[in-house]
Order: structure tokens, then sequence, then C-alpha cells
């Protein structure tokens, strides 16, 4: 458009060029009369393409601030992805680490459950079962004792405090278990913001047998 106004405003002033100068006969035009008339002619095609420059100036701006934003937005979403991978493989890495962890606990609350039911202790649980209940626990079962604590839990002529603390050994076993157990909680917030992963855990029966003996351990009730 700025070159069709400027080719007719140019057009337009040679035609006026013209019917002056056969108006005007032999009447020469001095230097002062041509320069006036040119800079009268070319002051609005002057204007014309500074406002044109303008127009043109505020669209590539535009356009560069919409390529920033799409970069900005682009950024953002490769922010968010690499996030995404990063705590997929942090909660891969959790859920080996855990397999590991568990197998642990289960053999923990085996030697507990035995210290305190078995032949050294009680006696309610004979070398047999003993043996085939470890043996479920080594065959992938890892919270088999741990369920065989909770069903004692309901008992009431069962003193809890006693089976996790009644002897040192009792004591350290209970004390490796809940140690270890409270690792593996804080693993599990470090990989799960909404704390589904972690509730899980609380939630097992590894996760209630941490309560119980969190509820019974010596002192925890003048401490509540």
């Amino acid at each position: 458009m700025g070159i069709v106004i400027t080719a007719v405003w140019i057009a337009g002033g040679i035609g006026y060029v013209i019917w002056v100068g056969r108006s005007a006969g032999e009447q020469l035009f001095t230097l002062d009369v041509i320069g006036g008339f040119l800079e009268g002619a070319f002051a609005p095609l002057a204007f014309l393409w500074l406002v044109i420059g303008l127009f043109i100036q505020q669209k590539e701006l535009a356009a560069n601030s919409e390529a920033l934003r799409r970069t900005s937005e682009q950024s953002e979403k490769q922010t968010q992805a690499i996030a995404a991978t990063e705590m997929n493989a942090r909660q891969e890495t959790f859920f080996k680490i855990r397999d590991s962890v568990y197998q642990q606990l289960g053999g923990v609350t085996g030697l507990l459950y035995t210290s305190s039911m078995g032949p050294a202790g009680t006696g309610l649980m004979s070398v047999e079962e003993m043996d085939a209940t470890f043996q479920r626990v080594a065959d992938g079962d890892h919270e088999a004792f741990a369920r065989l604590f909770l069903t004692k839990s309901m008992l009431e002529d069962v003193e809890l405090a006693d089976l996790f603390f009644g002897t040192d050994i009792r004591s350290r076993h209970t004390a490796h278990f809940m140690q270890t157990f409270d690792r593996l909680r804080q693993l599990a917030r470090n990989c799960d913001v909404d704390g589904i992963i972690e509730s899980s855990l609380t939630q097992n029966s590894f996760g209630l047998l941490y309560r119980l003996m969190r509820d019974n351990r010596p002192g925890a009730a003048e401490s509540a």
C-alpha cells in the first residue's frame, strides 16, 4: 500500500510539474522554487514511510514477543518433562530399594517373633512352624511374621511391650526394624509429592507393626 501511494504521489507530482511548466511558458524555475516544491512534495511521503516503519516495527515486536512466549512455554514443558522423568527414575529406584528392604525387614521380624514366641521365648511357636514361616519369607512373603505379630496384638492377654522390648535382643531387633522403616519412609517422601507411596507403606503389615512398636516403646505413654 505504501509503494502504491508513493507511486501515485510521484506520478501526480510529475504531472503537476509538467502542467505548471506549460502554464508558465518560458518562465524559468529558480533553485528556491524547485527546493520549496521538492520539500513540500516529499514531506508527506517521508511522514507516510515513517508511519509505515512504525507499524512494521510494531508487527516485528509482536512477532518476537509471540516467539518468546512460545519458547517460554516450550521451555516450561521441557522442564516439566525433565522433572517427571527424574521423579519416575526416583520411584523406580525406590521400589527396587523397597524390595530389598522388605527382605531385610522380613528377616528382622522373624528373629524378633521367634525370640518372643519361639522355644527361647513363650514356646507358643514350634521349631517346625518357625522353619515353615521362614521358608515363606524366603519365597517372597516377607510380611509373614509381621502378620503373626498383628494377629497376636488382637489378643487381650498379650503384652506387646514385652514382645518388642522384653529383652535386650528384642529391643535391638525392634530398634533395627524401626530405624530401617523410618529410612524407607523418608525415601518414599522424596519420590512422591502426593504421599501415596508413603501411605501405602504405613498401611501394609510392616507399617502397622511399626505403629505398634512406636506406641508400645518404653516412655511412649508419658510422651503422648
